[in-house]
């Protein structure tokens, strides 16, 4: 089994580290100071990775670059890439890790995960009067860009009944206006810390859609071992708003 892993996922170096597999390498975007960084998920130093000779290294669909991946692969270095576009992935992506490293995760986390899959694990306080909240979820800014129903983060708020505005997007990521935002009407605004790092200096902007709830980018954004307490977290956050309060 592989026992030299480089990540270019932050949800997966977070998730190895929680079972206790240390990469020899991750992004800059890890949030792990004390690893190496071999450059970003978009921009990986290739060379230097290769210089490391891994036994494997993880990428992921969404978050990684093809080419780079057919460079890697060119320099000799075996890769594999998880595909994640909701909580039900979650589940089967982590076997396929912990397979591939020689893991052996606990198994009420895997257990907890398949049971959010199933639905059975709704985060509480998330729905009022009747209907999902309706939310608007700022990406980017300049120009405002949000996400759509296929991708992960609209998943994970889908399972705690929050209706993300622009789920019918037919694009993965559109771009939007502010006006176009108000008139779908959403009951709150969720604005992430990531990958545009939302904080108070945008409240009063924002507070001209709806209601504003500043949250962890990670928990909306970052899959893993942290999906389970990152649905907790946000739905305990949302317990306050009412839709058409």
């Amino acid at each position: 089994m592989p026992a030299r892993v480089v990540s270019l996922v932050p949800s997966v170096t977070e998730t190895l580290l929680a079972w206790g597999v240390t990469p020899v390498a991750c992004t800059r975007f890890c949030e792990q100071p004390d690893l190496p960084h071999v450059g970003g998920t978009k921009d990986p130093d290739v060379a230097a990775i290769a210089d490391l000779a891994p036994d494997l290294v993880v990428m992921c669909v969404e978050e990684n670059r093809r080419e780079d991946a057919d460079a890697l692969a060119e320099a000799g270095v075996r890769t594999a890439a998880l595909s994640i576009d909701g909580v039900a992935d979650v589940g089967p992506a982590l076997r396929m890790l912990a397979a591939l490293v020689g893991a052996t995760p606990p198994a009420d986390d895997l257990d907890r995960l398949d049971a959010l899959a199933a639905g059975e694990l709704a985060g509480p306080g998330a729905v009022r009067g009747g209907r999902p909240l309706r939310a608007f979820v700022p990406i980017w800014k300049r120009p405002w860009m949000t996400l759509s129903g296929g991708t992960y983060g609209s998943s994970l708020l889908a399972a705690i009944g929050v209706h993300n505005v622009y789920a019918d997007a037919e694009e993965r990521y559109p771009t939007v206006t502010l006006d176009e935002v108000r008139e779908r009407r959403p009951d709150v605004v969720l604005a992430p810390s990531e990958p545009y790092p939302f904080g108070e200096r945008h409240v009063p902007l924002l507070a001209e859609v709806a209601p504003v709830v500043l949250i962890d980018g990670r928990d909306l954004f970052w899959w893993g071992v942290r999906t389970p307490g990152a649905l907790r977290r946000l739905a305990d956050q949302l317990t306050a708003i009412d839709p058409g309060g």
